[in-house]
C-alpha cells in the first residue's frame, strides 16, 4: 500500500498544488476586478489601485496564485505568497485575538503554510517547471544515447 501511495506522491502533489494556486488567484480577481462576489467587505467592489495592503496584495494572489497553478516558478512564487499570508495574519487578524478561530485568519494561515509546503516540495507532476528540465536533461545526454528520427 505505502508503495502504490508513494508512486503517486508527485500526481497528489501537483493537484494540491493546481487547487491551491487556483483559490489564491481567484481571490486577487475578486479583489481586483470584482468578479465572484467581488472583493470582502465592498458588495461586490474592487480594491482602489495603489492602496496599502489590500491592493498590493491582491496582485501578489493574482500573480502568485496563477504562478503557482501553473507550475512555473513554484518555489519562488509560494514563497512570496508564503510571506503575504504570514503578513496578513500577523498585521490584519492576530490584532482582533490570538487564535485564528477567534480573530478570523485561519484561510491566512492555510495558505501560508500551504505554500511554504510548495517551496519545499516544488510542483510536484503536471508543473511546467518540469519542461526545461527534462530539455535541459536530454540536452546533456551523450550523442550514442539520443535517438533521432529517420526523415
Amino acid at each position: 500500500m505505502s508503495a502504490r501511495l508513494n508512486a503517486a506522491q508527485p500526481y497528489a502533489l501537483g493537484l494540491f498544488r493546481v487547487v491551491v494556486g487556483l483559490l489564491f488567484a481567484v481571490h486577487g480577481a475578486a479583489s481586483l476586478f470584482g468578479v465572484l462576489g467581488g472583493a470582502t467587505g465592498t458588495d461586490g467592489g474592487t480594491i482602489d489601485a495603489g492602496t496599502w495592503p489590500g491592493w498590493y496584495a491582491a496582485v501578489i494572489q493574482l500573480v502568485a496564485g496563477g504562478l503557482v497553478l501553473l507550475g512555473l516558478g513554484t518555489r519562488g512564487a509560494a514563497l512570496i505568497a508564503s510571506g503575504s499570508m504570514a503578513y496578513a495574519y500577523f498585521d490584519v487578524h492576530q490584532k482582533a485575538a490570538l487564535w485564528p478561530i477567534q480573530n478570523g485568519g485561519e484561510l491566512s494561515v492555510l495558505f501560508c503554510w500551504s505554500f511554504l509546503l510548495l517551496v519545499f516540495t516544488g510542483s510536484g507532476a503536471f508543473g511546467l517547471d518540469r519542461l526545461p528540465a527534462r530539455r535541459t536533461a536530454v540536452a546533456e545526454k551523450p550523442a550514442a544515447e539520443r535517438v533521432t528520427a529517420a526523415a
